[in-house]
């Protein structure tokens, strides 16, 4: 039996029971028939017992709940009596009746608090806490959509799975995913990639973790994974996917100058300005700079015209002074710094290629995973959002206008650190093109799901228009207020933040009009860099042992006068490059293992087989 004991009010009511404990987040009907059964969520729980003393005051036990007690019958000297905190979906009208029973509810009861869209059109991002109970009455269609990894076991979904409505974002757009290290961030960013998949919805993800592939399926999940060989694609920025340099516009080449190697000063925007020409190439362009660079740095040219000795040298020099004629304004300090950002985006080879692969992947509905190096994904960031953003934004626009248009599909965006491409108080490229798709991005069908470490240093701008928040286990104290700012965590949820376990993660969504706490469903592909680093480096270690023996064994009775002989072969086998020392320090390692046996004597020494 469970009834509602204490003072109470229209927001939250005690509970309590000898024969059950209660559990975080489960539900539970209060049969007030005044205020038609309001029901609640379970926000804390306790256990008062004779081993407690007496002056315990503490939590939900205080004074007044043990008065309650023991005026109701309860003898809690020697009794268990378990006790909950439960918070109203709905304030009431009027505090609940004190004493009134309490009850669990049927599915069916709850379905419009727990369910907000159809299970096949939704993410499936995992399952809801404290609903084990509910889930034996849920209706079929609910059942087995996900398995669950804890402790390190996979096991069945026992409670209510969490349902995310992408649909919903037209009207509540944008996610963000928080979560320190460790937490399960990554891991619940994979789940909504798997699901974004699975929905066949267009995706461009930046990896600065070389992580987001997914090929190799999750152990013991064999069965029932879905193949995601023809639904993802994996580019490098400079090898498969790069910038189309004529393509670009004055304004994006400052802002991927920018991007390359920080603010440019306003004489150095004024060069680019003067200086860029519509259709320029690369060549073209960083030529311009190069040799107007000469020709302010050069000293006397008209000396140097009088003494050129060829045709060719009285052109050059020629060229730098009609150079210097026709842009005399810009300093040779401002060029230095344009050249220096543009030798560093050529070398990274981001000009060698286009954004056509991307294009066509979103245009096939596939997730296209873009990975490069931190600072150039922040370079080529800032110009494919904002290309692909402008295709979508024209395309939407043609029809608004009664034209036709080329069509072109609405995406999601994925950035993980986010806060390192729209960072708070800092002027970035990416910043700006981001702001503008969480302002505006909803109208024309472009999302973003930004998930970061650190979210009191992303851009508060971008923060507040993030509608749905995945919140993991977050231990800086200034990260828990911002979050607790931007949502709607309590007070308590909020304290229970550094404790969650990795994978457990509370949902604030506008959709969902109130906090959830799920755990992430199992992922059916695992990351590249899931093997322990220890575990990799004894596996190295065995490798070249192994090696080193099979090189080794042909040339054995080996004696250390024949290690110069000896050691040609051995490189050449391995593909090293040891000198006789280290070839010694291995054949003396090898034979402390025991896998060789090591002969000492007065002239000389022998390795041999065992």
């Amino acid at each position: 039996m469970m009834q509602v004991v204490g003072v109470t009010n229209q927001q939250e009511v005690y509970v309590v029971s000898k024969e059950r404990k209660f559990r975080i987040n489960e539900i539970l009907i209060l049969e007030d028939p005044i205020l038609s059964d309001p029901k609640g969520e379970v926000v804390e729980t306790a256990s008062y017992n004779r081993l407690l003393p007496m002056g315990y005051e503490k939590s939900v036990v205080d004074a007044s709940i043990l008065q309650t007690l023991r005026t109701i019958g309860y003898d809690i000297e020697s009794d268990e009596v378990n006790i909950a905190k439960v918070r109203l979906f709905e304030e009431a009208a009027h505090p609940v009746i004190t004493g009134c029973s309490v009850r669990l509810p049927e599915f069916e009861e709850v379905r419009h608090l727990l369910i907000k869209a159809d299970p096949n059109e939704s993410m499936v991002v995992g399952e809801v806490r404290g609903t084990d109970s509910i889930a034996k009455t849920m209706s079929e269609d609910l059942h087995h959509k996900l398995k669950v990894l804890e402790q390190g076991e996979l096991r069945e979904q026992n409670g209510i799975p969490f349902l995310f409505d992408v649909r919903s974002m037209h009207q509540y757009p944008h996610v963000g995913v928080f979560g320190g290290s460790g937490s399960g961030k990554s891991f619940g960013l994979r789940v909504m990639m798997e699901e974004l998949m699975n929905l066949q919805i267009p995706t461009i993800v930046f990896d600065p973790h070389f992580e987001m592939e997914f090929s190799t399926v999750t152990p013991g999940l064999e069965e029932i994974a879905p193949d995601y060989s023809d639904r993802f694609l994996t580019v490098q920025i400079g090898k498969e996917v790069g910038i189309s340099f004529t393509d670009l516009s004055t304004r994006d080449i400052i802002s991927l100058l920018h991007a390359a190697g920080g603010q440019l000063t306003s004489s150095m925007e004024s060069a680019v300005e003067a200086l860029h020409k519509t259709r320029d190439t690369f060549i073209s362009f960083s030529d311009r700079i190069r040799n107007l660079m000469e020709a302010a740095e050069a000293k006397n040219l008209d000396k140097q015209l009088q003494e050129a000795d060829t045709p060719t040298e009285v052109e050059r020099i020629s060229a730098l002074q009609k150079l210097l004629k026709k842009y005399p304004s810009v300093h040779a300090s401002s060029l230095r710094g344009i050249d220096w950002r543009l030798r560093r985006l050529e070398r990274s080879g981001i000009f060698t290629r286009d954004i056509k692969e991307i294009e066509r992947g979103i245009e096939q509905r596939k997730l296209v995973s873009v990975q490069g190096s931190s600072w150039l994904l922040q370079v080529f960031a800032t110009y494919v959002t904002g290309a692909l953003y402008r295709k979508r934004r024209d395309y939407r626009d043609a029809r608004m206008n009664g034209e036709e248009g080329q069509f072109f599909p609405p995406f999601v965006i994925v950035m993980d650190e986010a806060h390192n491409f729209a960072p708070k108080g800092v002027d970035s490229p990416a910043k700006s093109v981001l702001k503008e798709i969480a302002q505006e991005g909803r109208k024309y069908g472009v999302f973003l799901f930004l998930a970061t470490q650190r979210p009191t240093l992303l851009d508060e701008t971008i923060t507040a228009q993030l509608n749905s928040k995945f919140v993991f286990r977050t231990v800086r104290g200034t990260d828990i207020q911002t979050l607790r700012e931007e949502t709607d965590l309590t007070e308590d949820e909020g304290k229970r933040l550094p404790y969650l376990r990795s994978g457990d993660t509370f949902v604030s969504s506008a959709a969902f009009g109130r906090t959830v706490f799920i755990r992430v469903r199992a992922a059916y592909t695992t990351s590249p860099h899931t093997m322990n680093p220890f575990d990799e480096l004894m596996q190295a270690s065995r490798q070249k042992e192994e090696g080193f023996l099979q090189a080794l064994t042909p040339l054995l009775p080996l004696f250390d006068t024949d290690l110069v002989q000896a050691i040609s072969s051995i490189n050449r086998e391995l593909g090293v490059s040891w000198e006789v020392t280290r070839l010694r320090q291995e054949l003396e390692q090898a034979a402390k293992a025991g896998k060789i046996r090591k002969h000492v004597t007065p002239f000389q020494t022998r390795y041999d087989r065992v």
